[in-house]
């Protein structure tokens, strides 16, 4: 997958499509296996990329810290509604502690002319080389060859909760009510029919790409591989995520004393974006001033125009049949809670 930060408006529509089709209830109600934080903000949970996790530079698993569910989650509230109605005071039932979005917005703590912030959607990235993978002593978790996509086989999961930790991006979750890891599935029974993952099809910004990176065809292979613009979050990890970002070079420019504009200033410091995807930004940034100037001036930008995305279902390079061409004799066990495969006539 492929985010373009440039054109996420932190809607959380994807969010609550995500939640509505798999966290809403059964011990997952503070489970956001997709959402959108801002950058500055510390993120949910709270903090994450201080948490340890990944490997270091021998490859070797690096500690990494299992989240409080009170303090870095924060314990879900309701609000009184009942009260409400009868035109009373609306407020939680609880005093709230810490929450997803808790921060959103506040954006830095620069001059009141030079504050900033931009969109930051996150999900498990399917990573190459998984820690979770590599700290589950139970093999619970595993990576389909088919595809790439992480998950959980919930009959040998024990619920120690190693992945949790070894997750640099913290993005695996403890249901209490089971006592079994879960994260994002990457929404693999749509993929198997075709259809993209459903953060990707509800985003009214038309942010998200998905399809095969080994695809010289579609626009992940060349926003990735061909251009070079799309990148990963923290590379420094060390598990080779598979889920990319289009950097905020469209970034808002700087006023001067008066509050007039400072021409091409970007408020948005570099070394900022080069703390979330490496050295790699800077170059990415140039191309993309670049070939935003050339489409300007009504030149050709093949770059452009995929990331204008003027069709949403061409984001999508998916094909069903891939599923059926694995194997004319099996056919994919959709109870990802197993990650089997059966054979049929």
């Amino acid at each position: 997958m492929v985010i373009d930060l440039n054109k996420c408006i932190g809607c959380q529509t994807c969010t609550v499509t995500c939640d509505t089709m798999w966290t809403n209830r059964n011990g997952r109600e503070y489970m956001h296996w997709n959402n959108v934080e801002t950058i500055p903000g510390r993120g949910y949970p709270k903090n994450w990329q201080d948490m340890g996790g990944g490997f270091d530079a021998s490859g070797g698993l690096k500690d990494g810290k299992i989240p409080n569910m009170k303090k870095d989650y924060g314990i879900p509230w309701d609000y009184n509604y009942d009260e409400i109605i009868n035109a009373k005071e609306f407020k939680p039932k609880s005093e709230p502690i810490w929450g997803a979005n808790w921060d959103e917005e506040k954006g830095s703590e620069d001059d009141e002319k030079q504050k900033y912030f931009f969109n930051l959607p996150r999900i498990c990235n399917h990573c190459s080389n998984p820690s979770c993978v590599s700290a589950c002593p139970h093999g619970a978790i595993f990576k389909r060859e088919q595809d790439g996509i992480v998950l959980v086989d919930m009959d040998k999961c024990q619920g120690c909760r190693e992945c949790i930790a070894a997750c640099p991006y913290k993005k695996i979750y403890f249901n209490p009510k089971i006592s079994k890891s879960e994260k994002c599935n990457f929404c693999f029974p749509l993929i198997e029919r075709g259809l993209p993952p459903a953060c990707a099809s509800s985003c009214v910004g038309r942010t998200r790409f998905v399809g095969f990176l080994d695809d010289e065809e579609g626009q992940v292979y060349k926003l990735v591989k061909k251009y070079k613009v799309a990148l990963p979050l923290r590379p420094d990890f060390g598990v080779e995520p598979n889920v990319y970002y289009i950097p905020p070079f469209l970034s808002p420019d700087k006023l001067d004393e008066e509050g007039k504009i400072i021409e091409n200033s970007d408020r948005i410091p570099m070394d900022e974006l080069e703390k979330l995807f490496g050295q790699e930004v800077y170059d990415a940034v140039k191309l993309l001033k670049k070939e935003k100037s050339n489409k300007s001036k009504n030149q050709k930008s093949e770059l452009m125009d995929m990331l204008i995305a003027y069709k949403q279902e061409d984001m999508f390079r998916l094909d069903g049949d891939y599923y059926q061409k694995i194997s004319k004799k099996q056919k994919l066990d959709y109870r990802y809670l197993k990650g089997k495969e059966t054979s049929v006539d």
